[in-house]
């Protein structure tokens, strides 16, 4: 599935694919990431004339910095491009064609934190309680994937994999395929059973017969990531003129309107499915306002008391 064309330096990369896919557990999102970053930095050698795995040094991987730089790249994508270079020498050493790793002398550069700005409560509610034809399976599907989005904060890629057998609307329940392809159960709000079942009463008159996701498209076959990300892009302009409109806004939106109504940040962590609980620390810059109006009610010594 994953074919490299790379051309120089670079040795078959086909075991570094498998190691990838099946020991790392890599999406398929990531790994094509990573067929970028290194074809990228293969072309750079070349124009620098080196063609030998042996040859490359610090000074070279700075160079490649450098005209990423130059040519209009942020801190946070020369800092991902260089996390694709670290995990293929990782590998190298690892299967012994090198015996160190230029790219460990790499110190990330400095990236500004963007706290982003979740949808509010009424620019969600608007959305969701506003009527849309019952009947279509489009305007059905595209409120389901919002409404989904909303009620677990899952990811894109995680919601674009589901399963039609791993929703139980009996337990209220999703399986979620997560990253590494680690599993979780998601409850979800008892209102979005009736909307699941027409839905999928619907998506039977759609669907391919070999598409067992749940998702599909108007054509009968599985979602792909750029039209979910429409989806999200044109209902939320309707009802919101922020700037950043996105799936991993609404991820951000759930995260932060269940800290806002005091849920536990551990269980908004697995929920998330984050592995640490410093990912999920994130989203409580946008709850800092609640937080304030807490303490300035409850706070012995504020003016209010």
């Amino acid at each position: 599935m994953y074919t490299f064309t790379i051309n120089g330096f670079f040795m078959d990369l086909t075991s570094y694919i498998e190691y990838l896919q099946f020991e790392k557990n890599y999406s398929s999102h990531t790994i094509l990431a990573y067929e970028k970053d290194l074809n990228q930095f293969d072309l750079f050698l070349r124009e620098e004339g080196v063609l030998e795995i042996n040859e490359v040094n610090y000074s070279l991987i700075r160079g490649w910095v450098t005209s990423l730089l130059e040519n209009g790249g942020s801190h946070r994508t020369v800092n991902r491009k260089m996390s694709s270079l670290k995990s293929y020498f990782k590998f190298l050493l690892k299967v012994g064609e090198v015996t160190s790793s230029p790219a460990d002398s790499y110190k990330s550069l400095k990236v500004s934190k963007k706290i982003q700005i979740p949808f509010s409560t009424e620019e969600v509610l608007k959305l969701l309680d506003s009527s849309y034809d019952t009947n279509s399976f489009v305007e059905s599907r595209d409120f389901l994937i919002i409404e989904l989005f909303y009620a677990t904060g899952i990811r894109r890629e995680e919601l674009i994999n589901i399963k039609l057998k791993d929703i139980n609307v009996t337990s209220h329940t999703i399986k979620v395929l997560g990253k590494r392809n680690k599993e979780r159960i998601v409850p979800l709000v008892h209102t979005i059973k009736d909307h699941v079942e027409r839905y999928i009463a619907l998506r039977q008159f759609v669907a391919h017969p070999s598409t067992d996701e749940l998702f599909i498209t108007s054509k009968g076959v599985k979602m792909y990531p750029n039209l979910v990300y429409r989806v999200i892009k044109s209902y939320f302009s309707k009802v919101s003129l922020k700037v950043k409109i996105s799936p991993h806004v609404l991820r951000h939106t759930f995260a932060t309107h269940l800290l806002d109504r005091g849920a536990d940040l551990n269980a908004v962590k697995e929920l998330l499915g984050h592995a640490s609980l410093s990912s999920t620390q994130i989203y409580t810059h946008s709850s800092m306002a609640t937080l304030k109006g807490v303490y300035v009610a409850a706070h012995p010594r504020s003016k209010n008391n």
